[in-house]
């Protein structure tokens, strides 16, 4: 029997998505939902592991259920194609989630460089770090697994807990028996997708750093935010030779930027390489590479924002798509769930 091809991934409804999330993998969701390669594509709003660090504002976690909503849906995830659903709903994650807390040490918890990361940006001490938030990596197992998911399309900073979710399903078969799918990594096959940085330079684009580009963000509002964008600070008159490592307006262009843009907004270059060479050499002003950048941001995001506001119109129409979503997830979990039990002969009155 043929072995279904399945995504699942998701997000944590901590805020409106930004543009980080659109390239390092909501981009590449809507083609991977259209190209017809897979037979189940599940797409999850993660409130459950959002709680984890957001215990005391419930109200900020339940508000971005609708948001982060629709971003997926304006950005093209169709509930005709994929499946939309809120986590906390499928009750079975948890059960499973704490099966296989069995099968991970506190040691290797502690090594896992997501979650270290995660803790030092929090500012989390180490006696005031949640259980919960500490355990994501076992939770997000239980996700990917209750759906038997082949593929998880994430971003580079996830990489880890896919690692630490296959060790788990190894654990788990070397245990009990061949019953959970072991899940492959699906990353972002632009380099500079992989890990967008913030507009300020930071390393990492966060809703909590104030950094962000989001995908329903206003024309005025995107374009003041890309001319303050951090660029090369020994970059001091135009004709100074530029630096493009760790240039964020370059960066942004590699993630974005199409030939096809020279033409319609700054046709004295043919691509993105002769701008970069103008650059080093000196001659080019910063302002003027921002200019190029904010009209192709634009281009991109003024269809989703238009979209968007469509669908903020009837938010009872999208919640009715995650509970139907919902529904359908859980009847996949409970399923999963029901084979993990009868593997771990705990089924006692079947």
């Amino acid at each position: 029997m043929k072995m279904e091809k399945i995504i699942l991934t998701g997000d944590r409804p901590t805020g409106k998505l930004h543009i980080g999330h659109y390239v390092g993998s909501l981009r590449r969701r809507v083609v991977l939902q259209n190209s017809g390669e897979y037979d189940k594509v599940l797409i999850m709003i993660a409130d459950a592991q959002a709680l984890t660090d957001n215990a005391d504002n419930p109200g900020k976690v339940r508000d971005n259920i609708i948001e982060v909503a629709l971003d997926y849906l304006a950005c093209g995830l169709d509930p005709n194609k994929s499946t939309l659903f809120i986590q906390s709903m499928i009750p079975e994650l948890c059960e499973l989630t704490f099966y296989y807390m069995n099968l991970v040490s506190v040691a290797r918890l502690q090594r896992n460089p997501t979650v270290k990361t995660e803790i030092k940006m929090r500012g989390f001490a180490d006696e005031s770090i949640p259980v919960g938030f500490f355990t994501y990596p076992i939770s997000q197992a239980a996700d990917i697994t209750a759906f038997k998911a082949t593929t998880v399309p994430v971003g580079i900073d996830q990489a880890p807990m896919i690692e630490q979710c296959v060790e788990i399903v190894r654990r788990f078969n070397n245990a009990y028996g061949e019953t959970l799918v072991e899940p492959k990594i699906l990353l972002p096959d632009n380099q500079a997708c992989m890990r967008l940085p913030g507009t300020d330079g930071k390393a990492k684009m966060s809703k909590s750093l104030g950094n962000c580009i989001y995908l329903s963000e206003e024309a005025d509002s995107l374009i003041q935010k890309v001319r303050s964008m951090y660029t090369d600070p020994t970059h001091i008159k135009v004709t100074d030779p530029g630096k493009l490592e760790g240039n964020v307006v370059f960066t942004y262009l590699d993630a974005f930027c199409k030939d096809s843009h020279f033409a319609a907004y700054l046709p004295e270059y043919n691509n993105l390489q002769e701008l970069k060479d103008h650059y080093t050499r000196g001659g080019l002003g910063d302002m003027k590479v921002k200019k190029f950048l904010g009209q192709i941001l634009e281009e991109e995001l003024a269809p989703i924002r238009e979209r968007r506001k469509e669908f903020a119109k009837d938010p009872a129409a999208v919640y009715e798509i995650l509970r139907k979503g919902s529904i359908a997830a859980r009847e996949i979990a409970a399923k999963t769930l029901d084979d993990v039990k009868d593997a771990m002969r705990i089924n006692y009155f079947k």
